[in-house]
């Protein structure tokens, strides 16, 4: 396979302690070649990712960040669970071979995962796109069809059938997100966005889908694409994998999804290059899955705000984590505002929504 994958420089990369990983690995019947290079991906704002080689193969150590981490986030127990079964029968999801939880070892826990060469397009990079209008069209309908495929899992047959707590998963959602938004300490404004989103969200129901297994996260710089074709050789970052409302799943994905004339902290956010001629609308993305799946998404617009609250509380943390302080790094600074104006346009969401 072709490897189109982008590194780090050993400057900017956080540094791994090799020898103590080799020794550790050796213990498990596992053996790094002496002296080799161990570099950090390019992509991703939380985890930590490294390839390394082990065993003669190219492999993944993949670490959740340091510091104080939010409860459930960067799991690597749950997604060491997911990925080892789901790999036997979703072939998107990468195998997890080890997990270590002795944090003696690098100072948090960490697992090893098959790795998968290929292309990731971070953020809202449309280098790959051109003018070839077809093939952006091309890879919105490709995040559909995986994702009805995932959903689609027969979660028996991927030893997941006790997998999460979906019952009640979205009052608890919902419950959750206003906590660690809380947790935050939101002042003027945002604060009262907060609430106001809460109190709106407390006040709605949703309907009683049956669960399906859920990424949590699927969007496409979690997407490893064949760097020619661009067709889908993987899907990574299931720390946050459960199982509940497959809309959820949906709503998360097109939080991310942005619109040529969306406000200008949609674009500002640069998850995804959706604005760019050729993808389709959020409308056209949730009519899609509707089609492809036969579900109900009459109540598709409580999720959607529900996720987009989430998604400005995740700024929001990472800019208390990273963007404060003597040792505040320089891509985390603006995300306060960035919060701030995401939490407000969730708000205009909620008040079109009715």
């Amino acid at each position: 396979m072709t490897d189109a994958h982008t590194f780090r420089s050993a400057h900017d990369s956080h540094a791994i302690d090799a020898v103590r990983l080799a020794d550790y690995l050796n213990t498990h019947g596992m053996h790094m070649a002496p002296g080799q290079e161990i570099r950090q991906f390019a992509t991703g704002l939380a985890n930590i990712n490294y390839r390394l080689t082990v065993d003669g193969r190219d492999v993944v150590l993949r670490r959740p960040p340091d510091g104080d981490l939010p409860p459930g986030a960067h799991d690597m127990k749950r997604e060491h669970r997911v990925l080892s079964n789901l790999s036997q029968v979703f072939k998107p999801a990468p195998d997890s071979i080890h997990l270590c939880e002795d944090r003696a070892i690098l100072g948090v826990p960490f697992q090893i995962m098959e790795y998968r060469p290929g292309r990731v397009i971070k953020g809202d990079d449309r280098s790959f796109i051109g003018n070839d209008t077809s093939r952006t069209t091309r890879i919105g309908e490709m995040l559909v069809d995986t994702m009805t495929a995932l959903h689609n899992v027969d979660v028996a047959s991927a030893g997941l059938a006790d997998f999460g707590r979906p019952e009640g998963f979205i009052e608890r959602a919902i419950k959750g997100w206003r906590t660690r938004a809380d947790r935050l300490e939101p002042q003027g404004d945002m604060k009262r966005l907060v609430d106001e989103i809460s109190g709106w969200l407390e006040g709605r129901t949703t309907q009683a889908r049956a669960p399906t297994l859920l990424h949590c996260d699927l969007k496409l710089d979690n997407c490893i694409l064949d760097p020619d074709t661009l067709s889908l050789r993987a899907i990574v970052d299931w720390d946050m994998g459960t199982r509940g409302d497959p809309l959820f799943d949906l709503a998360t994905m097109t939080s991310y999804w942005t619109e040529a004339d969306d406000p200008e902290c949609m674009h500002r956010m640069a998850q995804m290059p959706t604005a760019a001629p050729g993808f389709q609308t959020r409308a056209e993305v949730v009519a899609m899955y509707a089609k492809e799946t036969g579900r109900d998404v009459s109540d598709f617009p409580v999720l959607r705000v529900l996720c987009m609250f989430k998604l400005a509380t995740v700024f929001h943390q990472l800019f208390t984590t990273y963007g404060k302080g003597p040792d505040a790094r320089s891509d985390y600074l603006e995300f306060d505002q960035l919060s701030l104006d995401m939490y407000a346009f969730t708000h205009a969401t909620m008040r079109d929504a009715g």
